[in-house]
């Protein structure tokens, strides 16, 4: 049997903590920054949690994590 390879895009992108939720950036604040509210660009700020409904998929992406 081949081995397990995780996705590459996935590993920059996501981290799985000791207790089992993952972590990630924002969305949304890359680029196009003039006309975004200085509200929203501050509550972008930081690390978030993938979303429930999201973390299967995620894990998919990284079999070994």
């Amino acid at each position: 049997m081949p081995k397990m390879k995780t996705k590459s895009s996935a590993k920059k992108r996501f981290r799985v903590r000791p207790g089992g939720t993952i972590k990630s950036g924002h969305a949304f604040k890359r680029h196009i920054l003039t006309k975004k509210t200085t509200k929203m660009k501050r509550h972008l700020r930081g690390i978030t949690n993938v979303d429930a409904a999201d973390v299967k998929s995620v894990m998919r992406m990284m079999p070994t994590a």
